[in-house]
């Protein structure tokens, strides 16, 4: 099962010049430790499906300059870039660096359709006029008949399809400030929303007040019965933040971003929405293509803004933003005003702020993305704990991937199929009324196969109350997707 035949147990680590550090072969074969962890050994079971033969990959690639076989190559591409290797590595390897260097020096060439996403993905406003195509194809009822005639695949396009969900067609205002709250709805002429999500104002847009209405047979009849408000801490703002929305978030991410901007706005912070920023980099750079332009726009556009924080909600985005590798002044300037919502939530809560509570059973997923880059999943249990009454646990067997893996649901459908039908069978075992994620991406494709899977910020939304005439009301039940 295990050809060591071909590898010398005498070699030196190797340094990438100044960069990361790739242990020696004979280092790697007596440690093992990051196989256990690593989803695609899990899969297949071979020792060339593990981070410590794909190092060895890796180390032709960008040390020995030698050139690499067809079937190495295919083991290295099987990589779901999880890093969970990273986590357990007792020589601190930085695999997910190295690995972004080798895709870069092979100098990947995508196909046409590769080609056509990556272009999308950098210009914002070419997507934003694409989307009304989705949205009319989602609902003229033509997805079962057109995916029978096997025309999808045919296109490559049946993976992507399967995942493909109403967007929100118009942008986030680019700014919501603190002081809009409280804010006053007046249910005299409020009507059902369409989602039936709750009831607003019949020429008002749901998301300029960011707060659902509670129907009307939970409101106190009588005097003053038609104004709600919601809560703010004190009616000032406290300080102001920007949001990073990425690429495609603002389209199919919508209620996870109207929920942090909910949460923000509550503890008494402005939210600014820059509409020049564009996607993290991460598809293009994990992909071997260049995301130097993406960065260097969403360092210039934030560092403009005068903030206190950066703040991102999808780990995917957060990991890559973090690992921003410019050490110029800019560079360091958004590196040190960058950080994961949950952790600035957790720090700036007002103690006087109670969450309703909630009898829910919730499990928490840990994406890749949080787990083994930030590391910060913790925060997000803290900020459960503020609900009363919610029982909150781990997800069963969160060190491995769900299979999404940023672009990996798309270009490895079959690997990554595999992993997310494990991570279902363990969903299933858990028994609890909903999953909670951090990451959009991993949300996206565990939902496609029939989970119930939102992030934490929008169950933590939900239960901000609700104040009418010094009455407290509950907030709304959870809407099931």
């Amino acid at each position: 099962m295990f050809d060591f035949m071909d590898m010398s147990y005498d070699e030196p680590g190797e340094p990438i010049g100044s960069g990361p550090y790739i242990p020696d072969a004979g280092e790697c074969m007596r440690c093992g430790i990051c196989i256990a962890s690593c989803p695609t050994f899990r899969l297949f079971q071979i020792d060339e499906e593990t981070p410590r033969r794909r190092i060895r990959t890796i180390s032709k690639i960008l040390v020995e300059n030698q050139p690499i076989s067809a079937e190495e190559r295919m083991h290295l591409d099987n990589c779901v870039q999880c890093r969970a290797c990273e986590s357990v590595c007792p020589s601190r390897m930085a695999y997910g660096p190295l690995f972004d260097q080798a895709q870069a020096e092979l100098k990947v060439q995508p196909n046409r359709l590769a080609k056509l996403a990556f272009k999308l993905i950098e210009n914002k406003d070419w997507l934003r006029r694409l989307m009304p195509l989705p949205a009319i194809y989602l609902k003229s009822g033509l997805q079962t008949p057109l995916r029978s005639t096997g025309l999808l695949k045919k296109l490559h396009l049946a993976d992507a399809e399967a995942l493909l969900d109403k967007p929100a067609l118009h942008a986030l205002a680019d700014f919501y400030p603190a002081s809009v709250m409280p804010n006053t709805i007046d249910l005299s002429s409020a009507k059902p929303s369409p989602a039936g999500e709750g009831w607003v104002r019949g020429n008002q847009n749901k998301e300029k007040s960011l707060f659902k209405s509670p129907h009307p047979s939970l409101l106190p009849q009588g005097e003053g019965a038609n104004v709600l408000q919601s809560t703010l801490l004190n009616g000032t703002a406290h300080g102001k933040v920007a949001l990073f929305t990425g690429c495609i978030a603002e389209h199919f991410d919508r209620e996870t971003l109207l929920a942090a901007i909910k949460l923000l706005n509550a503890i008494g912070y402005e939210v600014l929405v820059p509409p020049q920023q564009g996607c993290c980099g991460a598809i293009h750079q994990h992909n071997g293509q260049s995301a130097v332009g993406l960065i260097d726009n969403n360092i210039a556009v934030f560092n403009a803004l005068d903030v206190d924080a950066v703040l991102h909600t999808a780990t995917g985005c957060g990991a890559m933003l973090s690992e921003y590798q410019n050490d110029d002044e800019a560079g360091r300037l958004f590196r040190q005003r960058l950080c994961d919502i949950n952790d600035f939530l957790l720090e700036h809560w007002p103690d006087d702020l109670q969450l309703m509570a909630s009898e829910l059973k919730v499990a928490v997923h840990e994406p890749c993305s949080q787990r083994n880059v930030l590391k910060n999943q913790q925060a997000v249990y803290a900020l459960l704990e503020k609900i009363p009454g919610l029982s909150v646990a781990a997800l069963a067997d969160n060190s491995i991937c769900c299979g999404a893996g940023g672009s990996y649901m798309l270009t490895h459908p079959d690997n990554a199929g595999q992993l997310r039908a494990l991570k279902q069978q363990v969903i299933s075992g858990s028994s609890a009324d909903l999953v909670v994620s951090g990451n959009f991406g991993c949300a996206v494709y565990l939902n496609a196969d029939g989970g119930r899977v939102e992030h934490s910020l929008q169950l933590l939304a939900q239960q901000l109350p609700f104040i009418l005439d010094g009455f407290r009301l509950p907030p709304l039940p959870i809407q099931s997707h």
